[in-house]
């Protein structure tokens, strides 16, 4: 029997459940389908596809060493299943579960209901924590971490479905995907991120919990793995496993703080990925359909600023500045500069959502979209965090380094006034000139933001549906999740509360 194993994110051979079930079945035709409906979406950008493509090419050497073609067809999933079925005679498919954005969730059902009609088995199994069909959160966290201590699987030993052109790997130039300059973005394939997990263990993690809030010290300090992840050239459980093994290795100190920190993240992982899982709609609808009490705007002067970087708030434009030349920002400025979108500049976080989902080479849509209304104010259980971007520049470059590296206009001011260039009495030399006055005051705007979250949460009838989102999505008094549970819990103090 053939069997045709359908990759999506999850561009490996080792500890692949997919492929390793279709080892058992017979000879294998391993296929990924470039989606030009797929690719053209908003939040799909060539920075992404690039790193995808690398990863692809390493995948093809790797399956090339044990004697399998990686097959690569450019086309929608329907047609070109449809097609490689009838020519290789594939008796049945087999895949991981993704959980993807609305359009590959309606695609996953388009292919359903072709597969049944086909009369093709289409088979699909856990590649991570997440649980489909899950009725609720209990016992969730028990089921995620049993997952995680399973057996890694090897990389099969594998007979190929002979006969088949592999295909070449379209550029993103031949997908018609825009331009996107990103000179520093991290490049992909699963032997690049074998060496980022190694050296995270072994030498760049030490400082983990204390360097990742700022985007200075997390560049390095981070485990950087987020687009290996995302895009499945490592797995969870392998770095979830490796890292417990250096766990027991250095159990105490910095690093034991460290390690423990950097596990807590990777169960968040799958924790908000759960969240898109159970609802695919948080892509486009408020979490809580009463959580503000005025439509956000879509002032495109603001929308052009912020994506620019030039909204005149000194540290909030490095940080976005920083993202489209790399496709990556440390966690905490991720939060910010999406805080900072939605409450001072009243934006649409959905579409300022998709800016950051095509800047981001590491998109899962998963953690993304329950992120972004997290940091908006829109889920109704999440105490509203309204960063101040002044505050987080004093805060996370005191010195101001990586600011003046990302605002070389900035250079005559001062170091006192750097963050905030409009106190600088000198500051008529280059405020309107070389760089934009604050397009907002940021004290009047969080103000109005304040009381606009507020005024929606002491409205009658927000608490039951608060409640009901709780009850859905919120976590079980697990000390990981300190930041997504119950508001009428109190949060312990721990790696993931943000103060501000």
């Amino acid at each position: 029997m053939n069997v045709l194993v359908w990759l999506k994110r999850d561009l490996r051979a080792h500890d692949h459940p997919a492929l390793t079930l279709a080892a058992s079945l017979g000879p294998v035709l391993p296929v990924y389908i470039v989606e030009p409906s797929i690719w053209s979406l908003p939040d799909a950008s060539a920075r992404q596809w690039e790193f995808v493509s690398e990863s692809l090419a390493d995948l093809r050497e790797t399956l090339a060493g044990i004697g399998l073609p990686l097959v690569v067809r450019v086309g929608e999933a329907v047609e070109v299943l449809d097609r490689l079925c009838r020519q290789h005679h594939i008796a049945r498919i087999v895949s991981h579960e993704e959980t993807g954005n609305l359009a590959t969730y309606a695609r996953d059902r388009t292919v359903a209901t072709w597969a049944k009609g086909a009369g093709i088995p289409w088979t699909e199994l856990p590649q991570s924590g997440v649980t489909r069909r899950l009725p609720d959160r209990d016992g969730w966290a028990a089921r995620r971490d049993g997952f995680m201590a399973g057996a890694i699987l090897p990389t099969p030993a594998l007979r190929p479905v002979p006969g088949v052109e592999p295909g070449q790997i379209p550029s993103a130039r031949a997908l018609k995907l825009p331009a996107d300059p990103c000179p520093h973005r991290q490049l992909g394939g699963r032997t690049r991120g074998l060496d980022l997990l190694d050296s995270f263990l072994t030498r760049r993690g030490e400082p983990y919990r204390t360097a990742m809030s700022s985007p200075l010290t997390g560049e390095r300090a981070c485990s950087r793995l987020s687009s290996h992840l995302a895009w499945g050239t490592l797995s969870v459980r392998e770095v979830v496993q490796a890292t417990a093994a250096r766990q027991a290795e250095r159990p105490g100190g910095r690093w034991g703080g460290a390690l423990s920190s950097f596990q807590s993240r990777l169960a968040w992982r799958d924790h908000f990925i759960q969240k898109l899982e159970d609802q695919p709609s948080i892509e486009i609808r408020d979490l809580h359909p009463q959580a503000i009490t005025r439509p956000r705007e879509t002032d495109a002067a603001r929308l052009t600023a912020w994506t620019s970087g030039e909204t005149g708030l000194p540290f909030l434009d490095a940080c976005l500045r920083y993202l489209r030349a790399t496709g990556w920002l440390n966690f905490r400025m991720r939060a910010m500069v999406t805080s900072v979108a939605s409450y001072h500049l009243w934006l649409d976080w959905r579409v300022t959502g998709q800016h950051l989902a095509r800047m981001f080479t590491d998109y899962e849509p998963g953690i993304h979209w329950p992120q972004v209304q997290m940091q908006s104010g829109t889920t109704g259980i999440n105490i509203p965090r309204i960063y101040n971007p002044v505050k987080q520049g004093l805060d996370q470059d005191p010195t101001g380094a990586f600011t003046r590296r990302w605002l070389p206009e900035l250079a005559p001011v001062p170091d006192a006034f750097l963050h905030e260039p409009w106190k600088w009495p000198e500051a008529r030399r280059l405020l309107g000139q070389r760089y934009p006055e604050p397009i907002v005051d940021i004290a009047t705007a969080a103000r109005a933001a304040r009381d606009a979250i507020w005024t929606a949460r002491r409205a009658p009838g927000f608490a039951p549906t608060a409640a009901g989102i709780v009850q859905r999505h919120a976590s079980r008094a697990d000390a990981r999740f300190v930041n997504d549970r119950s508001p009428r819990r109190r949060a312990p103090s721990a790696q993931l509360t943000l103060d501000l």
